[in-house]
């Protein structure tokens, strides 16, 4: 996984609305990029809404966020839809951006072993540097916690 300090590692991917992003075109605004396994389940969406309810702290620190899932575009539509999320979401179907990102490997639920997104969340500053990574996600508080993190990124400390 990359870690604090390290320039985040670019990407262009299709959003939710069939557009390319490419995050560097992003410079010069804080991102809050959230990787999450699976859209409508129950973690994913109480993170994501968690996200939703805490947008507007974020966007009074003029910060982006980015949710981001291995789900197509169609399905990040439905999600968005139904739970009214504000923010994009990010196609990664083939887990290239959650490999450089180092957040795809083996996981392990009820004994069955198999390849998914750990649930992280990457706080990348104006410049493009990775200024927090939060691991190992509880995604009823997380929202707020990046919240605060973003703050004090924003007030220099």
């Amino acid at each position: 996984m990359i870690s604090a300090g390290t320039k985040a590692p670019d990407f262009t991917a299709e959003t939710d609305t069939g557009d390319q992003l490419q995050l560097s075109s992003l410079r010069g605004q804080t991102v809050v990029l959230f990787f999450y396994p699976k859209d409508d389940t129950e973690g994913c969406t109480v993170e994501a809404c968690s996200f939703r309810d805490t947008l507007p702290r974020f966007a009074d620190l003029d910060a982006v966020v980015l949710g981001i899932s291995p789900d197509p575009a169609t399905s990040h539509r439905k999600f968005k839809e139904k739970y009214q999320l504000p923010y994009t979401l990010v196609v990664d179907a083939k887990h290239e951006i959650a490999d450089r990102y180092g957040v795809w490997g083996k996981k392990k639920l009820y004994g069955r072993e198999y390849d998914g997104v750990f649930r992280t969340t990457f706080v990348i500053d104006r410049d493009g540097k990775i200024a927090r990574v939060f691991e190992n996600v509880k995604p009823k508080e997380h929202a707020g916690q990046v919240a605060e993190a973003v703050e004090e990124l924003r007030a220099g400390h």
